[in-house]
């Protein structure tokens, strides 16, 4: 008869290395694109956004996972308790890991508007160009502060002065693209959990089985005389 317990254990433990897998190839593959020169004015918001992302962290993040998922292995291929109790400790290490990444992805969104403003301040005119393009504004808080840079979107003082500040749609579009992102790595944290469910279902599902075991052992033994 199948063990769903175990089943169950399976079928968790290979979304937990799933999402160790997502984590790292997303942060190997953004860190190393997010300083590409950007062609328009939603990929330049995205990268600049992208480089204040904790991408080590999240590669160390992974890193664990696989070897937490390891741990695993030898908890599935005997019925060694110990295993199960190691790889739940490196669960919750992982766990609050996780969730300190998304806390800090979301106190990114507490203080867009200002650390938008000094990625403004550093970009090349090419780059505000490209934003204000994309976003319809001149400028970043007005027109005049700081002064917005003269393309198609802001052909003039006086039509630049009819447009809004790029602040605000960037602002807007920083919070929802991190928005979403957060809300992703707080979901694996409740993969995290799950997880940690199933291994305590299992401690208690070979605990009893032993248990059950020790006692037939013992009526056999009784039995015999």
């Amino acid at each position: 008869m199948v063990n769903k317990v175990l089943v169950a254990f399976v079928a968790t433990d290979g979304l937990f290395v799933s999402m160790g897998a997502i984590m790292l190839g997303f942060s190997i593959i953004v860190q190393q694109t997010c300083f590409n020169t950007p062609t328009d004015g939603n990929e330049a918001a995205r990268d600049l956004l992208y480089q204040k992302f904790p991408f080590t962290a999240g590669i160390v993040n992974a890193v664990f996972i696989f070897a937490t998922f390891l741990a695993t292995i030898p908890a599935l291929a005997t019925n060694n308790r110990s295993w199960l109790k190691l790889a739940m400790y490196l669960v919750v290490i992982d766990a609050v890991f996780t969730m300190a990444i998304g806390v800090d992805l979301w106190i990114l969104t507490l203080t867009m508007k200002e650390d938008f403003h000094q990625i403004w301040l550093s970009q090349p005119a090419q780059v505000q160009g490209f934003m204000q393009t994309a976003f319809s504004c001149c400028g970043y808080f007005n027109s005049s502060s700081p002064a917005f840079i003269t393309d198609a979107a802001c052909p003039s003082p006086a039509a630049a002065a009819l447009m809004r500040g790029c602040s605000a749609p960037l602002t807007s579009f920083g919070n929802t693209f991190v928005d979403n992102i957060f809300t992703a790595v707080f979901g694996m944290v409740g993969i995290d959990t799950v997880l940690l469910m199933t291994i305590a279902c299992l401690l208690k599902d070979r605990k009893e089985r032993e248990r059950f075991r020790h006692i037939d052992e013992k009526t056999g033994a009784r039995s015999t005389f």
